[in-house]
């Protein structure tokens, strides 16, 4: 579940922060319906505001019927940075996880995409066969919420196959990986609030560091050749973002679906731009 979950939840610019802070703000709302193996596991609910290069998200997760009763399983987290590029470049990050009477709480701060500083309650357990995270591990990435933001690649239309083929390297504050996504098809859907093109990425997992790789889980997905990632286009900040999710499980097909989908305010296209120094310091929590 804890991988299902990570695969379904920077930078001041000098000389035109007033600028950005000028532009109108364009918010993207996404509820989902999640399922595993055909019945029904839950709700989540994303949204990501948009003004100028800047990005800050809020999701949540809560499931429903017997796993609540069971798990107890939810979930809420923050993330904010800016769109430079190909990839967003978070600044804050922060996530709160229950299930089956144990809670979670992950807060983490970076700086043009290095790992400034990490904090986890409980910390995770030490185990002999978990491989250890380097520091060159924190270094390049993107938190898990952060990675779901996926600014379309130069001069390229947001329905260009090219936006598909891409590593997104996610730290989630005590594991590295890398998400790969591939082109696989291009299709058309509808949903309330949406209609039209998608694209429909290949995903593979690829652990890095963190992991137990003699768990029977992480074996699984690593080898697992059975998810994807559909992606439609938020024409404003000229961004994908899912809108379904598919993943096979040790027991059974995971799906992540939009149920509903808007695009709120006027904002003008966001567009990329490059960090200076100078910003103000940033702290573990920023993205609370």
């Amino acid at each position: 579940m804890r991988l299902l979950a990570s695969a379904l939840l920077t930078v001041s610019l000098a000389g035109i922060g007033s600028q950005a802070e000028a532009q109108p703000a364009q918010t993207l709302k996404v509820n989902y319906n999640l399922s595993l193996a055909g019945l029904p596991l839950g709700k989540a609910d994303l949204s990501s505001t948009f003004t100028g290069p800047k990005y800050e998200m809020q999701g949540s997760v809560k499931l429903s019927g017997l796993v609540k009763m069971i798990t107890g399983g939810k979930g809420a987290g923050t993330a904010s940075g800016t769109i430079a590029g190909a990839q967003p470049q978070p600044r804050g990050f922060a996530v709160n996880t229950k299930s089956s009477g144990e809670q979670r709480v992950v807060r983490m701060a970076l700086d043009e995409g290095n790992v400034a500083e990490v904090e986890v309650v409980p910390p995770i357990e030490a185990k002999e066969d978990r491989v250890p995270v380097k520091e060159a591990d924190k270094k390049g990435v993107i938190d898990p919420l952060s990675a779901l933001i996926m600014p379309a690649v130069a001069s390229k239309s947001l329905t260009d196959q090219a936006n598909c083929n891409r590593t997104i390297p996610v730290f989630d504050g005590g594991a590295r990986q890398n998400i790969v996504l591939s082109y696989s098809e291009t299709k058309t859907i509808k949903v309330p609030g949406y209609s039209g093109p998608v694209l429909v990425c290949n995903v593979r997992w690829v652990p890095i560091s963190g992991h137990r790789p003699q768990r029977a889980t992480v074996k699984f997905m690593q080898e697992n050749r059975d998810m994807n990632v559909w992606l439609a286009p938020v024409e404003g900040p000229r961004v994908l973002f899912p809108i379904k999710v598919v993943v096979r499980t040790m027991i059974g097909m995971g799906e992540l679906e939009a149920a509903s989908w808007s695009v709120e305010g006027n904002g003008a296209a966001a567009t990329a731009g490059r960090g200076t120094k100078g910003r103000e310091p940033v702290r573990a929590g920023a993205g609370q």
